[in-house]
C-alpha cells in the first residue's frame, strides 16, 4: 500500500481551499516532508487568482504536535549560525500562511503545541474543539519559542497572559481558549471543521477584493486612527469603483442575496 502524504489540499468550488494535515499516528509533526509540501502548497495558493478563503486543519487527535523535536536536536550539530539559518528558513515557510492575500481559518478539531499553536496563531481566525489542549510548553523542554510564537500569541491574547502562557509552559483546553480570546470559538470536536468551512463559505460569498483589502488592512499592525483614515481613504473608493459594489447595493435594494464575481 502506498502511504499516505502528510498534506491534503482541496479545492472547492467557491474558491475555498482546505489544506489537510493528513499524518495522524504521529500528530501531524512538522516533518521535512510535511514542510516541502506545505511550501509548495502555499506557494501554489498565493498565485491563485479566484482563491476565496483558506482552511487549515489536521486529522486525527491532534490539529499539528509542531517542529518534530528529532530533527531540532540533529540541528545541535550544526553550530548556531547554521542552525539559526536553518530555523529561519523553517519558520518562514510556515509562516508564509500569514501572506495569503485571503482570510485563513485554523480548524483546530485536536492538540495544537509549540508550534502547531503557532500555526494555529498565524491563521487569521481560529476555531477549536472545547477538548482539545492548546499550548507553547517550551520551556518545558529546555527550549525558548520558535516561529514567532512570542508576537502571535501576544497578539492573540494580550502581552499578560502571554507571559503566563509562556513563561510557565501550561496548556489550555479548546474552552478556556475562547475564554481568553486564544480562539473565537469552542465546539464539540465533530463541529469544527464545518463551522470553519462555514465561516470560509461565508466570507467566499463576500466580495473579494473588499474583503482582500479589509485583510490588507488589519494586517497593518498598530494602525493609529489617522494612518486608518490614510489606508481606509485609499482602499474604500478602490471597491466603490468595483461592479461588486453596483451588485451590493442593487442586492440591499432588492432585499436578496447579491452575486459577487470579483470584478
Amino acid at each position: 500500500m502506498t502511504k499516505q502524504e502528510p498534506l491534503h489540499v482541496e479545492h472547492r468550488p467557491n474558491g475555498v481551499a482546505v489544506l489537510t494535515l493528513t499524518d495522524p499516528d504521529r500528530r501531524n509533526p512538522m516533518t521535512g516532508r510535511l514542510t516541502e509540501q506545505w511550501r509548495a502548497a502555499v506557494q501554489a495558493l498565493s498565485g491563485t487568482p479566484d482563491l476565496r478563503a483558506v482552511v487549515v486543519t489536521g486529522t486525527g487527535p491532534a490539529f499539528c504536535s509542531g517542529a518534530d523535536l528529532g530533527d531540532l536536536a540533529a540541528g545541535h550539530g550544526l553550530g548556531i549560525a547554521a542552525a539559526r539559518a536553518h530555523l529561519a528558513a523553517f519558520y518562514r515557510t510556515w509562516l508564509a500562511v500569514r501572506d495569503l492575500p485571503v482570510p485563513t481559518i485554523a480548524a483546530v478539531g485536536g492538540h495544537a503545541i509549540g508550534a502547531g499553536l503557532a500555526l494555529a496563531l498565524a491563521c487569521d481566525l481560529r476555531y477549536a474543539a472545547a477538548d482539545a489542549k492548546l499550548g507553547a510548553p517550551f520551556v518545558r523542554l529546555g527550549l525558548h519559542p520558535g516561529m514567532a510564537t512570542t508576537a502571535l500569541l501576544a497578539e492573540a491574547v494580550g502581552l499578560p497572559r502571554a507571559r503566563e502562557l509562556l513563561l510557565t509552559g501550561r496548556l489550555v483546553d479548546g474552552t478556556e481558549a475562547a475564554t481568553i480570546g486564544l480562539v473565537h470559538q469552542a465546539l464539540p470536536a465533530d463541529r469544527v471543521l464545518a463551522a470553519a468551512l462555514a465561516v470560509a463559505d461565508g466570507i467566499a460569498a463576500a466580495a473579494p477584493l473588499a474583503v482582500r483589502l479589509t485583510k490588507d488592512g488589519l494586517n497593518r499592525p498598530l494602525m493609529t486612527v489617522e494612518q486608518a483614515l490614510a489606508w481606509e481613504s485609499l482602499a474604500q473608493p478602490v471597491t466603490t469603483a468595483t461592479a461588486d459594489f453596483r451588485e451590493g447595493v442593487q442586492a440591499r435594494r432588492e432585499r436578496r442575496t447579491p452575486h459577487f464575481t470579483g470584478n
